[in-house]
């Protein structure tokens, strides 16, 4: 056996010896921990993945195993976690050093906040200061949210490099680029079998399973809320209906040029100047104004909605929409025909309410308006809410969407006729939010 075999073989034994260690103290990591196939890299800055595979250098390793052994479990667990929480194929645009950066401290926060002696480690004083600064504005230290506070701060090159310093600790240079989608999408579809079968596995035994893992769970449900367009989440309330258009598929652009060429300007065949469109005409927006939920946040999901709303392509020219205030009673209700109405209604926003939270009064004063036929195809309801008040106990007869803003999210049950969407302010920016 030659000196590189030996050292292969070496470095194999140590990352086994470290996936077993973290595999009896986190049984719920089994898969995640078994996912990485192990490949020596002379060329590896450490060890790094791709998501596929676990590439180390052998002299690193073996040197790093012999100074501390937690510091290689907790650096193989680091790695894993980069799978588990989509680090490495959700990037989308964002700056590169950046979003390594966010990526490393929310992998390092979940690690400093378990209680299993394998990992165990002091955290130093810039670690406990920028865990201290992020908890300020974040409930749940994500790398989406991470690097939005990042990005907000911006840093300096020094203030950029000391935490790069503290909380780089693996070699990112294999995550593949954004532009390799198949790659991408291979490693996603992977690690969102795995993700979401250990949240099935940890939900069902939590209390032995999660007590030492600190906010682990809480990250995995936010990862794995599936993603959706919003503008295609509010196409579910389209209706098909035709509008003033050209309808280019309708006739033969060869009869056509025919005749213009023959004639000099008579067309043989005429286009329709009426087209089938699928487009949303009416749909209700209630805004929960109770106190627990913040003006800035009613806000915020205005103006991204109106962001939607004004699309061309999205809705008809008039529409029937109704924004409709509500906490404990309906306090307002304006009626929305067109954009500009929306653009003034948004220019002169004022919130009444700060009572209590009841969904029940918006739910029948929509019932009543359909009974009085001032919605003809009424599609949906989009409740804008923080969630903590009553549902109604029947289903209504139109699709209902809870709508929460990430920012204020705390994970609520609603009812099974119901949608839950929760919008981040980052991901709707890009045409995108979380539901399920």
């Amino acid at each position: 056996m030659d000196t590189g075999e030996k050292l292969e073989m070496i470095g194999r034994k140590i990352l086994t010896v470290s996936r077993n260690e973290l595999y009896l103290k986190m049984r719920f990591l089994d898969v995640a921990l078994s996912s990485l196939a192990f490949v020596m890299d002379v060329g590896a800055d450490g060890l790094g993945t791709d998501g596929l595979f676990l590439y180390y250098h052998p002299q690193y390793l073996g040197g790093l195993y012999r100074e501390d052994r937690i510091r290689v479990n907790r650096l193989y667990l680091h790695l894993v976690l980069h799978g588990i929480f989509h680090h490495i194929t959700r990037r989308k645009g964002r700056k590169e050093r950046l979003y390594s950066l966010a990526c490393d401290i929310a992998a390092e926060s979940i690690i400093d906040g378990m209680q299993y002696r394998c990992v165990l480690a002091g955290r130093s004083l810039l670690r406990r200061e920028t865990y201290g600064r992020l908890h300020k504005e974040l409930k749940v230290l994500s790398a989406d949210k991470v690097y939005r506070v990042l990005y907000g701060l911006g840093l300096s090159e020094e203030e950029t490099f000391r935490l790069e310093a503290e909380f780089r600790i693996d070699d990112h240079s294999y995550w593949p680029k954004e532009e390799e989608k198949k790659k991408q999408e291979e490693i996603e579809n992977r690690w969102q079998d795995v993700s979401e079968q250990m949240e099935t596995e940890m939900e069902t035994f939590s209390e032995e399973m999660s007590s030492g893992a600190g906010d682990f769970i809480g990250q995995l449900r936010v990862e794995n809320r599936e993603r959706f367009d919003y503008r295609q989440f509010l196409r579910k309330f389209s209706v098909l209906r035709e509008e003033t258009a050209v309808d280019e598929d309708s006739f033969d652009y060869v009869f056509y040029t025919y005749g213009l060429s023959l004639y000099g300007n008579l067309p043989l065949v005429e286009p329709l100047e009426w087209k089938e469109t699928q487009k949303v005409e009416e749909f209700a927006v209630v805004i929960d104004t109770s106190m627990s939920c913040s003006g800035e946040l009613v806000k915020k999901f205005l103006e991204e909605t109106y962001d939607v709303l004004s699309e061309n392509n999205s809705f008809f020219c008039k529409v029937n929409i109704h924004v409709i205030q509500c906490d404990d009673r309906v306090q307002t209700d304006r009626k929305i025909t067109s954009g500009e109405e929306l653009r003034e209604y948004m220019e002169n926003l004022e919130l009444r309410g700060e009572g209590g939270t009841d969904f029940r009064p918006a739910f029948v004063y929509v019932e009543e308006l359909m009974r009085r036929h001032v919605f003809g195809q009424l599609k949906g309801l989009i409740y804008f809410t923080d969630g903590k008040g009553i549902y109604p106990g029947k289903m209504p007869p139109f699709e209902t969407a809870f709508v929460f803003l990430e920012e204020d999210y705390e994970d609520m049950d609603v009812p099974p006729w119901a949608i839950k969407l929760v919008l981040s302010e980052d991901e709707l920016n890009r045409g995108g939010c979380h539901g399920y």
